[in-house]
């Protein structure tokens, strides 16, 4: 699908957060995210979304922001919720077609995405981080990297992006 992206940053060992909280403070991280995903859409799960809710006491800033959840509605928040990803992604489409679609954690979003997305923008951390939420493994044959960026502090970590393969 040529609008829809992944974001994420994972350790060594693949970790992405750890009880429901990102690990790790990266700056330039955090500000390629909000580079990249101001203007669009994002979609991730209740847990990713209560983080940053609770962190900001609202959803990103200029961003529409959908949340995957079975068990809440989180328009009281200032999110769209679903109860699926592909209810989202269809919604996202249809209201949204020229603006791009980050699907943005967590473990179970990005399972259920990761074959279906044109491009990841991944933070890779070098360290093995303990955590209980973990980034899939992927078919990297199935993608060229496109851009691969590397830094030394505050923690040695580099971005790549992928590209799927047409």
């Amino acid at each position: 699908m040529k609008n829809l992206f992944l974001i994420v940053a994972y350790s060594k060992n693949r970790v992405i957060a750890k009880d429901k909280k990102i690990p790790w403070e990266l700056p330039n991280d955090k500000k390629r995210f909000k580079e990249l995903t101001t203007g669009n859409v994002v979609i991730m799960g209740k847990n990713t979304f209560l983080e940053i809710f609770n962190a900001l006491h609202q959803p990103l800033p200029e961003r529409e922001t959908l949340v995957i959840s079975t068990t809440r509605d989180f328009s009281d928040c200032g999110a769209k919720s679903f109860l699926n990803l592909d209810s989202a992604i269809e919604y996202s489409l249809k209201k949204n077609p020229d603006k791009k679609i980050f699907i943005c954690g967590g473990e179970k979003i990005y399972n259920e995405a990761i074959d279906r997305v044109q491009k990841m923008f991944i933070t890779e951390i070098d360290l093995e981080i303990e955590g209980n939420a973990f980034f899939p493994l992927f078919n990297e044959k199935k993608f060229d990297i496109i851009e691969e960026v590397e830094f030394l502090k505050p923690i040695p970590h580099k971005f790549i992006t992928y590209e799927r393969i047409s």
